[in-house]
Protein backbone atom coordinates (compact mmCIF):
# COMPACT_ATOMS: atom_id res chain seq x y z
CA UNK A 1 0.00 0.00 0.00
CA UNK A 2 1.04 3.23 -1.03
CA UNK A 3 1.07 6.28 1.73
CA UNK A 4 0.46 9.44 0.20
CA UNK A 5 1.03 12.28 2.68
CA UNK A 6 -0.01 15.64 2.18
CA UNK A 7 1.94 18.88 1.76
CA UNK A 8 1.13 20.23 5.16
CA UNK A 9 1.89 16.56 6.76
CA UNK A 10 5.39 16.74 5.00
CA UNK A 11 6.32 20.18 6.29
CA UNK A 12 5.62 19.35 9.59
CA UNK A 13 7.61 16.03 9.09
CA UNK A 14 10.07 18.04 7.80
CA UNK A 15 10.23 20.37 10.88
CA UNK A 16 9.93 18.07 13.40
CA UNK A 17 13.23 16.35 12.14
CA UNK A 18 14.62 19.64 12.22
CA UNK A 19 13.96 20.42 15.76
CA UNK A 20 15.13 17.06 16.93
CA UNK A 21 18.62 17.73 14.73
CA UNK A 22 18.41 20.65 16.40
CA UNK A 23 18.11 20.35 20.22
CA UNK A 24 19.04 16.60 20.01
CA UNK A 25 22.73 15.70 21.77
CA UNK A 26 24.97 12.27 21.29
CA UNK A 27 24.17 10.00 23.83
CA UNK A 28 27.44 10.25 25.44
CA UNK A 29 27.35 14.39 26.22
CA UNK A 30 26.06 15.50 29.22
CA UNK A 31 23.10 17.62 27.86
CA UNK A 32 22.87 21.77 28.96
CA UNK A 33 20.07 22.06 31.48
CA UNK A 34 16.81 21.93 28.87
CA UNK A 35 16.01 25.84 29.08
CA UNK A 36 19.37 27.52 28.67
CA UNK A 37 20.47 29.65 25.61
CA UNK A 38 23.24 27.22 24.75
CA UNK A 39 25.03 30.19 22.68
CA UNK A 40 24.23 32.47 25.71
CA UNK A 41 25.59 30.42 28.25
CA UNK A 42 28.79 29.55 26.20
CA UNK A 43 29.09 33.24 25.78
CA UNK A 44 28.94 34.06 29.31
CA UNK A 45 31.50 31.44 30.44
CA UNK A 46 33.68 32.77 27.52
CA UNK A 47 33.27 36.82 28.95
CA UNK A 48 34.06 35.12 32.65
CA UNK A 49 37.62 34.00 30.95
CA UNK A 50 38.96 37.15 29.96
CA UNK A 51 42.20 38.33 31.91
CA UNK A 52 41.32 41.29 34.64
CA UNK A 53 38.14 41.31 32.40
CA UNK A 54 39.14 42.67 28.91
CA UNK A 55 41.81 39.91 26.97
CA UNK A 56 43.22 36.76 26.67
CA UNK A 57 46.70 35.75 27.25
CA UNK A 58 48.97 32.82 25.20
CA UNK A 59 51.45 31.74 27.74
CA UNK A 60 55.07 30.15 26.40
CA UNK A 61 57.38 29.50 28.85
CA UNK A 62 55.82 30.76 31.54
CA UNK A 63 55.73 34.14 30.13
CA UNK A 64 52.18 35.72 29.14
CA UNK A 65 51.82 37.56 25.67
CA UNK A 66 49.05 39.30 24.52
CA UNK A 67 46.39 36.83 22.42
CA UNK A 68 44.77 39.85 20.34
CA UNK A 69 43.19 37.62 17.91
CA UNK A 70 41.44 35.30 20.74
CA UNK A 71 40.68 38.39 21.97
CA UNK A 72 38.44 39.33 18.70
CA UNK A 73 36.90 36.20 18.51
CA UNK A 74 35.51 36.97 21.63
CA UNK A 75 34.03 40.14 21.27
CA UNK A 76 32.33 38.36 17.60
CA UNK A 77 31.12 35.54 20.31
CA UNK A 78 29.39 37.87 22.77
CA UNK A 79 27.61 39.39 19.47
CA UNK A 80 26.21 36.76 17.94
CA UNK A 81 24.71 35.69 21.35
CA UNK A 82 23.31 39.03 22.10
CA UNK A 83 25.01 39.09 25.84
CA UNK A 84 28.43 40.54 27.49
CA UNK A 85 28.23 43.89 25.82
CA UNK A 86 30.47 45.43 28.38
CA UNK A 87 32.66 42.79 28.14
CA UNK A 88 33.12 43.03 24.66
CA UNK A 89 33.51 46.93 25.00
CA UNK A 90 36.32 46.14 27.32
CA UNK A 91 37.44 43.98 25.23
CA UNK A 92 37.65 45.62 22.07
CA UNK A 93 38.96 49.00 23.85
CA UNK A 94 41.85 46.49 24.92
CA UNK A 95 42.81 45.83 21.45
CA UNK A 96 42.71 49.19 20.39
CA UNK A 97 45.16 50.47 22.74
CA UNK A 98 48.11 51.82 20.53
CA UNK A 99 50.67 49.35 22.36
CA UNK A 100 48.32 46.35 21.90
CA UNK A 101 47.01 46.93 18.35
CA UNK A 102 50.72 47.90 16.60
CA UNK A 103 51.79 44.71 18.23
CA UNK A 104 49.04 43.15 16.42
CA UNK A 105 48.13 44.71 12.98
CA UNK A 106 52.25 46.37 12.43
CA UNK A 107 53.34 49.77 12.64
CA UNK A 108 52.11 50.42 8.83
CA UNK A 109 55.44 50.99 8.24
CA UNK A 110 58.02 48.12 7.36
CA UNK A 111 55.42 46.38 9.74
CA UNK A 112 52.15 45.60 8.38
CA UNK A 113 49.79 42.23 8.37
CA UNK A 114 46.67 41.67 6.18
CA UNK A 115 44.76 39.70 8.27
CA UNK A 116 45.18 40.92 11.85
CA UNK A 117 44.00 44.57 9.94
CA UNK A 118 41.64 42.98 8.30
CA UNK A 119 39.76 41.28 11.57
CA UNK A 120 40.30 44.36 13.73
CA UNK A 121 38.38 46.66 11.17
CA UNK A 122 35.43 43.94 11.51
CA UNK A 123 35.85 43.68 15.15
CA UNK A 124 35.21 47.50 15.06
CA UNK A 125 32.48 47.75 12.69
CA UNK A 126 30.56 44.77 14.26
CA UNK A 127 30.41 47.02 17.67
CA UNK A 128 29.28 49.98 15.54
CA UNK A 129 32.22 52.08 15.32
CA UNK A 130 33.90 53.67 12.70
CA UNK A 131 37.39 51.71 11.08
CA UNK A 132 38.96 54.47 9.45
CA UNK A 133 39.65 56.14 12.88
CA UNK A 134 40.89 53.87 15.29
CA UNK A 135 43.23 56.07 17.67
CA UNK A 136 43.94 57.65 14.41
CA UNK A 137 45.00 54.85 12.32
CA UNK A 138 42.20 54.38 9.19
CA UNK A 139 42.44 50.79 9.07
CA UNK A 140 40.57 50.55 6.05
CA UNK A 141 43.25 52.82 4.32
CA UNK A 142 46.23 50.62 5.45
CA UNK A 143 44.12 47.67 4.22
CA UNK A 144 43.35 48.54 0.58
CA UNK A 145 46.90 49.98 0.53
CA UNK A 146 48.16 46.06 1.40
CA UNK A 147 46.20 45.07 -1.76
CA UNK A 148 48.31 43.59 -4.81
CA UNK A 149 47.87 44.05 -8.43
CA UNK A 150 46.46 40.16 -8.12
CA UNK A 151 43.89 41.27 -5.77
CA UNK A 152 45.55 39.40 -2.96
CA UNK A 153 46.47 41.22 0.09
CA UNK A 154 49.42 40.21 1.21
CA UNK A 155 51.65 41.29 4.67
CA UNK A 156 54.38 43.35 4.50
CA UNK A 157 57.13 42.43 6.89
CA UNK A 158 60.82 41.80 7.36
CA UNK A 159 59.51 38.09 8.63
CA UNK A 160 57.83 36.93 5.63
CA UNK A 161 54.50 37.13 4.24
CA UNK A 162 52.18 34.99 5.94
CA UNK A 163 48.91 36.02 4.56
CA UNK A 164 46.44 33.42 3.70
CA UNK A 165 42.71 32.13 2.70
CA UNK A 166 41.76 34.11 6.38
CA UNK A 167 43.54 37.20 5.22
CA UNK A 168 41.85 37.87 2.43
CA UNK A 169 38.60 36.49 3.09
CA UNK A 170 38.64 38.67 6.32
CA UNK A 171 39.82 41.56 4.14
CA UNK A 172 36.91 41.66 1.75
CA UNK A 173 34.15 40.82 4.64
CA UNK A 174 35.64 44.52 6.48
CA UNK A 175 35.65 46.08 2.89
CA UNK A 176 31.73 44.77 2.04
CA UNK A 177 30.87 47.21 5.11
CA UNK A 178 32.41 50.40 3.51
CA UNK A 179 31.23 52.69 1.12
CA UNK A 180 33.67 51.89 -1.57
CA UNK A 181 32.71 48.13 -0.88
CA UNK A 182 34.96 45.18 -2.26
CA UNK A 183 37.66 45.28 -4.89
CA UNK A 184 36.41 43.35 -7.44
CA UNK A 185 39.69 41.76 -8.40
CA UNK A 186 40.35 41.19 -4.67
CA UNK A 187 36.81 38.55 -4.91
CA UNK A 188 38.38 37.49 -7.93
CA UNK A 189 41.75 36.40 -6.56
CA UNK A 190 40.08 34.77 -3.72
CA UNK A 191 37.45 32.71 -6.23
CA UNK A 192 40.73 31.38 -8.18
CA UNK A 193 42.16 30.24 -5.64
CA UNK A 194 39.22 27.34 -5.51
CA UNK A 195 40.37 23.62 -5.77
CA UNK A 196 39.09 21.19 -8.32
CA UNK A 197 36.72 19.34 -5.86
CA UNK A 198 35.37 22.81 -5.08
CA UNK A 199 36.63 23.63 -1.47
CA UNK A 200 39.12 26.52 -0.66
CA UNK A 201 42.86 25.58 0.18
CA UNK A 202 44.46 27.93 3.44
CA UNK A 203 47.75 28.34 1.35
CA UNK A 204 47.20 29.06 -2.40
CA UNK A 205 49.60 28.18 -5.31
CA UNK A 206 50.80 24.69 -3.68
CA UNK A 207 51.72 22.05 -5.96
CA UNK A 208 48.94 20.14 -5.07
CA UNK A 209 45.62 21.85 -4.29
CA UNK A 210 44.29 20.86 -0.89
CA UNK A 211 40.90 22.04 0.15
CA UNK A 212 40.34 23.19 3.79
CA UNK A 213 37.22 23.34 6.27
CA UNK A 214 38.33 26.65 8.37
CA UNK A 215 39.35 28.04 4.87
CA UNK A 216 36.15 26.99 3.17
CA UNK A 217 34.28 28.59 5.74
CA UNK A 218 35.37 31.42 5.69
CA UNK A 219 35.42 31.96 2.11
CA UNK A 220 32.23 31.15 1.27
CA UNK A 221 31.30 33.66 3.74
CA UNK A 222 33.38 36.37 1.68
CA UNK A 223 31.60 35.19 -1.90
CA UNK A 224 28.51 35.47 -0.63
CA UNK A 225 28.97 39.25 0.63
CA UNK A 226 31.05 40.12 -2.54
CA UNK A 227 28.47 39.21 -4.89
CA UNK A 228 30.07 35.92 -5.70
CA UNK A 229 27.06 32.92 -5.43
CA UNK A 230 28.29 30.48 -7.71
CA UNK A 231 31.88 30.47 -5.91
CA UNK A 232 30.11 30.29 -3.23
CA UNK A 233 27.89 27.18 -3.77
CA UNK A 234 30.93 25.61 -4.57
CA UNK A 235 32.64 25.78 -1.31
CA UNK A 236 29.07 24.60 0.28
CA UNK A 237 28.56 21.86 -1.96
CA UNK A 238 32.09 20.90 -0.65
CA UNK A 239 31.67 21.36 3.40
CA UNK A 240 28.16 19.29 2.69
CA UNK A 241 30.44 16.43 1.28
CA UNK A 242 33.02 16.16 3.51
CA UNK A 243 30.80 16.55 6.80
CA UNK A 244 30.76 13.69 9.26
CA UNK A 245 28.06 11.28 10.01
CA UNK A 246 27.52 13.15 13.80
CA UNK A 247 27.51 16.20 12.18
CA UNK A 248 30.89 17.47 12.80
CA UNK A 249 33.80 18.63 10.98
CA UNK A 250 37.59 17.81 10.84
CA UNK A 251 40.01 20.82 10.30
CA UNK A 252 43.96 20.25 10.36
CA UNK A 253 43.92 18.05 13.35
CA UNK A 254 41.93 15.85 11.90
CA UNK A 255 39.86 15.09 14.23
CA UNK A 256 36.00 16.46 14.36
CA UNK A 257 36.53 19.67 16.92
CA UNK A 258 34.34 22.43 17.81
CA UNK A 259 36.61 24.92 16.04
CA UNK A 260 36.23 23.94 12.72
CA UNK A 261 32.82 23.27 13.03
CA UNK A 262 31.58 26.36 14.05
CA UNK A 263 33.17 27.56 11.02
CA UNK A 264 31.42 25.45 9.19
CA UNK A 265 28.51 25.56 10.85
CA UNK A 266 28.39 29.55 10.19
CA UNK A 267 28.58 29.18 5.97
CA UNK A 268 25.99 26.29 6.27
CA UNK A 269 23.32 28.49 7.93
CA UNK A 270 24.40 31.87 6.04
CA UNK A 271 24.38 29.75 2.42
CA UNK A 272 20.67 27.79 3.32
CA UNK A 273 21.66 24.49 4.08
CA UNK A 274 19.88 24.10 7.01
CA UNK A 275 19.47 20.40 7.51
CA UNK A 276 23.63 20.41 7.21
CA UNK A 277 23.67 23.55 9.85
CA UNK A 278 21.38 21.63 12.37
CA UNK A 279 23.37 18.86 12.01
CA UNK A 280 26.67 21.08 13.12
CA UNK A 281 25.17 22.54 15.50
CA UNK A 282 24.10 19.55 17.43
CA UNK A 283 27.88 18.15 17.27
CA UNK A 284 28.62 21.83 18.91
CA UNK A 285 25.91 21.07 21.59
CA UNK A 286 27.04 17.50 22.47
CA UNK A 287 30.68 19.19 23.13
CA UNK A 288 29.45 21.84 25.53
CA UNK A 289 30.26 21.23 28.92
CA UNK A 290 26.15 20.66 30.93
CA UNK A 291 25.10 20.25 34.60
CA UNK A 292 27.15 17.09 35.01
CA UNK A 293 30.62 18.85 34.79
CA UNK A 294 32.57 21.38 37.36
CA UNK A 295 30.14 24.25 38.06
CA UNK A 296 33.38 26.42 36.89
CA UNK A 297 33.33 24.87 33.41
CA UNK A 298 29.83 24.81 32.41
CA UNK A 299 28.44 26.93 29.48
CA UNK A 300 31.65 25.98 27.91
CA UNK A 301 32.47 24.51 24.56
CA UNK A 302 35.24 21.97 24.75
CA UNK A 303 37.52 21.17 21.58
CA UNK A 304 36.81 17.76 20.96
CA UNK A 305 34.69 16.58 23.42
CA UNK A 306 37.47 14.15 25.35
CA UNK A 307 38.57 15.42 28.40
CA UNK A 308 38.06 19.11 28.93
CA UNK A 309 41.04 20.94 28.25
CA UNK A 310 40.81 24.59 29.29
CA UNK A 311 44.10 25.84 27.81
CA UNK A 312 41.72 24.65 24.00
CA UNK A 313 38.41 25.83 25.07
CA UNK A 314 38.17 29.60 25.27
CA UNK A 315 39.39 29.22 21.27
CA UNK A 316 37.07 26.59 20.69
CA UNK A 317 34.02 28.33 22.27
CA UNK A 318 34.37 31.52 20.80
CA UNK A 319 34.49 29.52 17.43
CA UNK A 320 31.55 27.36 18.37
CA UNK A 321 29.63 30.69 19.54
CA UNK A 322 28.75 31.44 16.18
CA UNK A 323 28.40 27.97 14.58
CA UNK A 324 25.38 27.61 17.53
CA UNK A 325 23.77 30.86 16.57
CA UNK A 326 24.37 30.39 12.91
CA UNK A 327 25.22 34.24 12.61
CA UNK A 328 28.07 34.89 9.57
CA UNK A 329 30.56 37.60 9.99
CA UNK A 330 28.64 39.15 7.18
CA UNK A 331 25.97 40.70 9.03
CA UNK A 332 26.97 40.18 12.59
CA UNK A 333 26.28 43.31 15.00
CA UNK A 334 26.84 43.91 18.79
CA UNK A 335 23.51 46.24 18.20
CA UNK A 336 20.86 43.82 19.91
CA UNK A 337 23.95 42.56 22.34
CA UNK A 338 22.60 43.32 26.36
CA UNK A 339 25.25 43.64 29.53
CA UNK A 340 26.11 40.54 31.81
CA UNK A 341 27.17 37.06 31.46
CA UNK A 342 24.94 34.03 31.55
CA UNK A 343 25.38 31.36 33.93
CA UNK A 344 24.03 27.87 33.04
CA UNK A 345 21.63 27.14 35.57
CA UNK A 346 21.25 23.62 36.96
CA UNK A 347 18.60 21.58 38.75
Amino acid sequence: MVVRLSRHRLLALFCGVLAALLIGTPATASPVHPGIDRSGAAAGWLARQLVDGERFEVVFDGVAYPDQGLTLDAVFAFAAARVADDSGTRALDWVTRPDIRDGYIGDGGAEAYAGATAKLALAVQVRGGDPTDVGGVDLIARLRALESPSGRFTDRSAYGDYSNAFSQSFAILALDRTAQGVPATAATWLAGTRCPDGGYPLLPAQPVCTSDVDATALAVQALQAAGRPADAVAGLRWLVSVQRADGGFAGSAGVANANSTGLAAQALRTGHRPLAWARARSFLVGLQVGCAGAPADRGAVDFDGGTFDPATAARATGQAVLGLTGTGYATLSAAAAGPGTPVLTCP
